[in-house]
């Protein structure tokens, strides 16, 4: 309402099964109400390939372009997503980038939590125009999506090291209150806090105001290489963290999805970012059962007191607690899901079906 000239735009690639734009609500007024417009395109969930969903978010993003020129200045562009979305807006920035010519007086990406990256050779990854931003950001108790995705994207993209940022966003508890950096962070499945708003939007407005305006204040926010303005939270809160040269020392299976698994087109290049010692080792002997379950869940020669998180593919906590084995998840609708199990000792991620 009441645009009186086309504004700056951001685009928008939800996470898997995150169709309905409420999930993100909370974002998508923080962007509306700092005077941008953002492109919301769902996609199919089930039933439809990979390339399927991205020529359906990719057409999407061109027809509210065609359709709304009045609103959209494609001249400066942003685009963002979560987990799917995330791996997802390098393929789609790039055809926007080089094939609409879109973004010549300002362009940047923020991937969060990002799964496999399709549709992006390792010579078009080196072949981003020269004014591109980048900020990839990690969540420190993600159990979904493997790190090293993340980080491989950061290292292989040929954005220089000024104008791009690799960073870690870290849980806490204060009073009580749980900041969990979880991997569906932000949402509107749960409380808006401080992760949300400091961690996530604060970042996406400075990037705008660097980008689109130039804004050297908005830099050292949003690109600050680690400087005060970028990771300071809260008074209380653990300061995000901040690297050029991401390595990963979760092991793989602590993951629901691992980079060097066979459906990650990018696996070749997982290796470059996996450290020789792993401190945090796993108990490969942990089995769950049965396996499809459709009520209950057991583990197999495993007595240890431990922290359960089961987590939805869209990466929503459905149980959360220290006694998973008396829990009823009949209400569950039928689907992957992926049980994370941590003792003083181990960091482990099984897969189960619900059926």
């Amino acid at each position: 309402a009441d645009i009186g000239s086309k504004v700056p735009t951001l685009f928008y690639s939800h996470a898997y099964g995150g169709n309905f734009p409420s999930h993100v609500s909370g974002l998508l007024s923080f962007v509306a109400r700092k005077g941008y417009a953002i492109v919301f395109v769902p996609y199919q969930t089930t039933g439809v390939s990979v390339a399927e969903r991205y020529e359906n978010l990719l057409a999407g993003f061109r027809k509210a372009a065609r359709d709304y020129p009045e609103i959209i200045d494609t001249t400066k562009v942003g685009f963002l997503g979560h987990s799917f979305g995330g791996g997802a807006s390098f393929a789609l920035a790039y055809k926007c980038f080089t094939e609409n010519n879109w973004g010549q007086d300002g362009r940047w990406i923020h991937s969060s939590a990002p799964w496999y990256s399709f549709e992006i050779t390792q010579e078009e990854l080196q072949s981003f125009p020269s004014n591109t931003k980048l900020i990839v950001e990690i969540y420190e108790d993600d159990a979904v999506n493997d790190h090293r995705m993340a980080a491989d994207i950061f290292t292989n993209i040929n954005i220089a090291a000024s104008e791009k940022d690799f960073l870690m966003v870290k849980s806490d508890t204060i009073n009580g209150y749980i900041y969990y950096a979880g991997h569906d962070v932000p949402t509107n499945y749960n409380a808006f806090d401080a992760l949300d708003y400091y961690a996530y939007y604060r970042l996406i407005d400075a990037l705008c105001d660097y980008s689109f305006n130039g804004n050297v204040a908005g830099k050292a926010v949003a690109l600050g290489n680690g400087s005060a303005d970028q990771i300071t939270m809260p008074p209380g809160m653990r300061t995000l963290i901040q690297t050029d040269a991401p390595i990963v020392y979760r092991p793989e299976n602590s993951f629901g999805f691992e980079c060097s698994a066979f459906g990650n087109p990018r696996n070749n290049y997982c290796g470059a970012v996996t450290p020789v010692y792993d401190p945090a080792p796993s108990n490969s002997n942990i089995l769950a059962y049965p396996n499809p379950f459709s009520s209950h869940i057991q583990l197999d020669h495993f007595d240890y007191p431990a922290t359960y998180v089961l987590y939805s593919t869209s990466g929503q906590i459905v149980y959360s607690g220290s006694d998973v084995s008396n829990q009823d998840f009949s209400h569950l609708t039928p689907d992957l899901y992926f049980l994370r199990v941590v003792t003083a000792h181990s960091d482990n991620m099984l897969k189960l079906v619900k059926q």
